[in-house]
Formats: C-alpha cells, sequence, structure tokens
C-alpha cells in the first residue's frame, strides 16, 4: 500500500497564488509517474498534469500556462504550483501515483485530495 500526503489547499483570492504538494514515503515514488487531478462535485475528475520518473511533464491543455508540476525525489514530493487562480480553479486536488511494475501490472494509488477554493 503506498500512502499520499497532500497538503497545501486554501482559501485564495482569485489572481493569487498556491503551491500545493504531495509526499509519498517509501523508495519508489522515484520510480513512479506522479500526478496531480482535480474534482467538482458533480463532475468528472479531471487531469492537470502528470510528470514521469526522468521528469517529463503532460499538462491539460487549459492549464498549462498557469501551472507547473515538478518534484523532488529527495524529498519524495511532488508539488503543483498555481498562479493567476481564477473562480473555475475551485475544487478539490489530487494527488495520483501510478507505477508499472514487471509481472504484476501497474499500481495506482490517491491521495485524500485537497480542497482549493478561488474567491472573487
Amino acid at each position: 500500500q503506498v500512502q499520499l500526503m497532500e497538503a497545501g489547499g486554501d482559501l485564495v483570492q482569485a489572481g493569487g497564488s498556491l503551491r500545493l504538494s504531495c509526499v509519498v514515503p517509501g523508495d519508489t515514488f522515484d520510480l513512479a509517474t506522479m500526478g496531480w487531478h482535480r474534482q467538482v462535485p458533480g463532475k468528472q475528475r479531471e487531469l492537470v498534469a502528470t510528470i514521469s520518473k526522468s521528469g517529463t511533464t503532460y499538462y491539460s491543455d487549459s492549464l498549462r500556462a498557469r501551472f507547473t508540476i515538478s518534484r523532488d525525489n529527495a524529498k519524495n514530493t511532488v508539488y503543483l504550483q498555481m498562479k493567476n487562480l481564477k473562480l473555475e480553479d475551485t475544487a478539490v486536488y489530487y494527488c495520483n501515483y501510478k507505477l508499472w511494475r514487471p509481472g504484476i501490472g501497474a499500481e495506482n494509488y490517491w491521495g485524500q485530495g485537497t480542497q482549493v477554493i478561488v474567491s472573487s
């Protein structure tokens, strides 16, 4: 079982910035693809960004200009830097861990989520 511990969600004014973090204890963090997703009540969870073990990033087209995903393997932590936040960024943000193990298959774990509220 892999545990993901998110932090950083907060109430922030529109136009402001916020940085989310997700710590994954253990010795497999640096092998995993990490990601951030978000979900609004009543809607499907949507991909925000991912970062591979080698640091290759992928972003939702609508968010790439304002959001930056990064990782610090020495700290077993993945970050999501969000700037120029908009009301529509209000959501619960979830950290995701994905690791393919030969002969076993994909391991896929989620954090509990951290709430981001953007106010006008």
